[in-house]
């Protein structure tokens, strides 16, 4: 079976990227043999579309399991539409995640996930700070007076 491991470098050696489309490499292992290929992640530089992108190279390379820390919504959808299961592996070397998922002790990533662990919650709060001002610019100037401030 083909194993996908999104990484910050070219080798086994290096750390599991803590994302998925904009991880520098993609290593392919052949989880029998553990011969691997290492790929330079060409969307890794997108704008846009990168979770797309980085989905079909995935796909089309035939990897069956994904290694990489957090998945976005778009990439997370293409990826289970392929039959892909993904796990985490952040905070491990590559040949640390892949003897991990061998034993079974990685955790499948069960949902999409933002930069760096946040959700994608659309708020539309105010943004109304605890100071004086509500967040609207009103604090204290210099000098201690209401208003823009004395400068």
């Amino acid at each position: 079976m083909k194993i996908c491991i999104c990484t910050t470098g070219a080798g086994l050696d290096s750390p599991v990227s803590p994302v998925f489309a904009r991880a520098p490499y993609f290593l392919f292992i052949d989880s029998k043999t553990e011969k691997f290929k290492s790929v330079p992640n060409p969307v890794s530089q997108y704008g846009r579309g990168a979770g797309i992108a980085a989905s079909q190279q995935v796909a089309s390379e035939g990897a069956k399991i994904v290694i990489s820390g957090n998945v976005g919504p778009n990439a997370f959808s293409l990826l289970k539409a392929s039959g892909i299961e993904i796990y985490n592996g952040v905070g491990l070397t590559a040949q640390e995640a892949l003897n991990k998922y061998k034993k079974g002790e990685l955790t499948e990533i069960s949902q999409a996930q933002g930069p760096f662990g946040m959700g994608f919650g659309r708020g539309r709060g105010f943004g109304r700070g605890l100071g004086r001002g509500g967040g609207f610019g009103r604090g204290l100037g210099q000098g201690g007076g209401f208003g823009r401030g004395n400068f």
